[in-house]
């Protein structure tokens, strides 16, 4: 999807919550819109501070938190420990393998994990209404680490 269109659906995901729709907001919104990765705060306020300096580190934490609350973008802890952040609005359903090494996320889709997923939870009883997969990898040849 492109990205005017993604930050376009975040706009309106907002706006649709009752939330206006200001200058700092659509700033963020772009931000997150334009970014290839999965940004934590203090990278999407340098981000947006290149396109308007006037963006405070504090407008960009209450921005994210209330995107957050109103389900316009979803956040992550992968084993960095920081939070970190992509749209939920226009994009297709992913999952996330993480390379332990340099910390690069790569974003995946598999038909047989999404149908397995779904086998598993009615065998168990379940229908399965969402879920969230995070791989941890190395590149294959990588010598291990012995503790």
């Amino acid at each position: 999807m492109q990205k005017d269109t993604v930050e376009n659906s975040i706009r309106a995901a907002y706006r649709e919550k009752g939330l206006r729709d200001t200058w700092q907001r659509r700033i963020v919104a772009q931000t997150l819109a334009q970014s290839p990765d999965h940004p934590d705060v203090d990278e999407l306020h340098r981000r947006a501070g290149a396109i308007d300096s006037r963006i405070s580190l504090s407008t960009v934490y209450r921005t994210v938190k209330l995107f957050e609350e109103v389900g316009v973008i979803e956040r992550h802890a992968f084993r960095d420990g920081k939070a970190r952040f992509e749209p939920s609005q226009g994009r297709a359903h992913h999952d996330h393998l993480i390379d332990v090494t340099t910390g690069r996320i790569v974003e995946f889709r598999s038909e047989e994990i999404e149908r397995l997923q779904a086998e598993i939870a009615d065998r168990l009883g379940y229908r399965l209404t969402g879920h969230r997969l995070e791989l941890y990898a190395e590149p294959k040849g990588r010598a291990e680490k012995k503790i």
